[in-house]
């Protein structure tokens, strides 16, 4: 099937989203963990060298890879994209629901028997100094379940916002039982409630896009036919939520320095003492939800410009 002209932009528009956001988290990880020059400081002629003329040539060949990811996928319809894209959004969603989750559970089970004096007779005095370390747990603890958060996501469709909306509220009751009952509370039993609830108001925000979850309020739209929704739909995608996305990306990872990759780089964790290690991860939130908002809004592009291409075709037929 041959594409006309239209369907190829409208297509590729949607696309280069995706590759344009892929690309700058990739680079970002590749500049400030890697030390690679930048695709900036190249452009600049800072001296970037070939790792950054290759950052720069990414961003500068995306719009010919969305429009070749397009062409390679030609036969499918918007709807189809559309789902595929979304698919994309919701492996992202549940890579990240597993890692709070895997993470989380470690991260408490370590900050317990530490405040317990249990670590020792495990696992020796010199490995239970060592994980008192944020950098050392962050590294030997929290990446590779993070890493393994891939695999299960890879192997488990559910988004898993059932268990982990479990997970808090055994979490919560727990605090209240040992609380008033047996009148112990520790640090990490909140900063564990206040980590999966974070984790489960942003990660769930493009997963609720997806199955106008989202309130609505207007007076207006549902009286509107679907190729007037469709305008509306894909004007406010455009002026209010890739801006949003692309500020909170642009502004929180655009340096070393910047309030996103700050913390994640320095792997900052809270001043209470023995307290669960995770606050850097709490701060690289945003950075997901950003990220699969951006995803799930090019899902939503798709579906919104089959409505518009469907009614169009319709309109000039005779």
């Amino acid at each position: 099937m041959m594409l006309s002209r239209t369907d190829l932009l409208l297509r590729s528009t949607a696309f280069l989203v995706v590759h344009v956001a892929v690309i700058f988290l990739v680079n970002n990880v590749l500049t400030f963990w890697w030390s690679w020059p930048g695709a900036l400081n190249t452009l600049k002629g800072d001296g970037g060298g070939l790792l950054g003329w290759l950052q720069l040539a990414s961003y500068i060949g995306a719009p010919l890879w969305a429009a070749m990811h397009v062409y390679f996928h030609r036969q499918a319809t918007y709807g189809e994209l559309s789902v595929r894209v979304s698919n994309w959004a919701a492996y992202t969603i549940r890579v990240a629901f597993w890692m709070v989750l895997l993470v989380g559970m470690a991260d408490m089970l370590v900050s317990f028997m530490r405040i317990e004096s249990m670590l020792p007779a495990l696992i020796g005095d010199e490995l239970t100094l060592e994980l008192g370390k944020p950098r050392f747990r962050g590294l030997y603890l929290h990446l590779p379940l993070m890493l393994l958060s891939f695999l299960v996501a890879w192997h488990s469709r559910g988004l898993g916002f059932i268990w982990l909306t479990l997970m808090v509220v055994v979490a919560e009751f727990m605090i209240v039982i040992t609380r008033f009952i047996f009148s112990y509370e520790q640090a990490f039993m909140g900063d564990l409630v206040r980590f999966w609830y974070a984790a489960l108001f942003l990660f769930a925000s493009a997963h609720t896009l997806l199955n106008e979850g989202h309130i609505r309020v207007d007076v207006a739209y549902t009286h509107f036919s679907d190729r007037a929704k469709a305008w509306v739909n894909v004007v406010g995608i455009f002026l209010l939520g890739l801006p949003l996305c692309g500020v909170i990306l642009s502004l929180g990872m655009w340096s070393k320095t910047s309030s996103i990759n700050s913390p994640l780089i320095s792997v900052e964790v809270s001043q209470s003492g023995y307290g669960m290690y995770v606050k850097y991860i709490m701060v690289g939130y945003l950075a997901i939800f950003a990220f699969s908002m951006a995803i799930q809004f090019a899902s939503y592009l798709l579906s919104q410009f089959g409505v518009l291409r469907a009614n169009s075709k319709q309109v000039m037929e005779p």
